[in-house]
């Protein structure tokens, strides 16, 4: 009994210890398994220089690298372009512009049923002729009789226009835009005009006498584009001019490097309301403005006609065209050439100065801003200061 009992006994209690300490070494065996093998992990990636990171982690550095090449590339690219063909570059992004505005002034015709100017349908053979220069004579619609006085004197006509440009590289316009109906009466007698003496320069442009400045950047930025000239000129239609003598006059500078040309002046800012040329952003000129041409002819070289062309949208207008002009060309190295010649008095002025030898290029009334009763007396005077019908067959330049 006391063997059994004792054995009883004592070999549940051996039992119960194992079990125990089985379940502790087993706990303890794997919390040191566990806590070495981190330790060694940690060690060997320190070793190593390696860091872990997860399967998106890496797929956000694989991003971020090739992002960061991309623009290395591209900033290596634009450095290339900017140091090399900044210039070409520049004049196609232009001559996009241009063909832009055209084909949206085509699509706007064919929509409207206006036919489509015959200047913009034979753009794109003129661009690849050379030409002396781009007379551009601005008008309105309200100045039919004043475009027929330029036609009856100095503005050749017909088979002798098209000679000019052949023969001399002369190429003579009318500029003129639309009216605020696009295709209305007044686009409409325009257009029948145009079919009669095929002289005519129509722009992407409403017209407007508070539209001058943009008129004016218009014609050039479509002018430039039109005809590959090295020269563009801007003439009202109340001014007698020679064409032959203008190109004469011209030709002495084809050597010079952004060309601006005309009679400079450097008038009063008026900023009185109400008073012809009245200036609204005279704060920003003082008393004087700067030194620009007047207004009824000035001209300028392709590289000014291009440069407007490509900057015509950021280009700020002012009221007054001439001024506007001469504030594009402020911070540009443009040499400016003051030509008297370019703005002489009607007779008995201008005729003095031909009896002399000394032909005007243009002639105007200052008092008008243009010659007085242009319509009554373009033929008069004509007669007296012009340079004669075989000047511009004779003339070398």
């Amino acid at each position: 009994m006391y063997f059994k009992n004792r054995g009883a006994i004592e070999r549940p209690s051996r039992s119960v210890v194992s079990k125990k300490w089985s379940l502790f070494l087993c706990l303890g065996s794997f919390c040191a398994g566990m806590f070495f093998t981190n330790r060694m992990w940690i060690i060997s990636e320190t070793k190593e220089g390696i860091t872990r990171t997860t399967t998106v982690e890496a797929e956000r550095l694989k991003l971020v690298s090739e992002n960061c090449i991309t623009k290395f590339l591209q900033q290596q690219d634009i450095k290339l372009v900017s140091k090399d063909n900044f210039g070409i570059l520049d004049k196609t992004i232009s001559n996009l512009e241009i063909e832009l505005a055209e084909a949206k002034a085509a699509q706007e015709s064919i929509l409207s049923g206006v036919p489509i100017s015959e200047e913009i349908e034979k753009g794109e053979s003129r661009r690849k002729r050379k030409y002396f220069m781009v007379v551009g004579i601005n008008t309105a619609f309200s100045s039919r009789k004043r475009r027929d006085s330029l036609r009856a004197t100095w503005m050749p006509q017909g088979e002798k226009r098209r000679k000019l440009e052949e023969e001399k590289g002369i190429i003579i316009r009318f500029v003129i835009g639309h009216s605020a109906t696009l295709g209305g009466i007044l686009d409409k007698a325009i257009e029948a005009e145009d079919k009669k003496h095929g002289d005519f320069l129509r722009l992407d442009h409403i017209e407007g006498y508070l539209e001058l400045s943009a008129k004016t950047k218009t014609y050039f930025a479509t002018a430039v584009n039109l005809w590959d000239a090295e020269y563009y000129i801007k003439v009202d239609d109340d001014v007698h001019v020679n064409i032959a003598t203008l190109a004469e006059t011209l030709a002495r500078h084809r050597t010079k490097p952004r060309i601006y040309i005309g009679c400079m002046k450097s008038g009063p800012v008026l900023s009185r309301k109400g008073v012809r040329y009245h200036e609204p952003e005279y704060w920003k000129f003082g008393d004087k403005y700067f030194r620009h041409a007047t207004g009824q002819i000035y001209a300028i070289s392709k590289d000014l006609a291009t440069y407007i062309s490509a900057n015509q949208h950021v280009l700020h207008k002012y009221t007054n065209e001439d001024v506007s002009l001469g504030a594009w060309f402020i911070g540009l190295d443009v040499q400016h050439i003051d030509d008297r010649r370019l703005c002489c008095g009607t007779p008995p002025d201008c005729e003095w100065k031909a009896q002399a030898g000394n032909v005007c290029v243009a002639s105007f009334d200052w008092t008008c801003s243009g010659i007085c009763r242009s319509v009554d007396r373009m033929k008069e005077v004509h007669r007296h200061c012009g340079e004669g019908e075989n000047a511009l067959w004779k003339a070398a330049f």
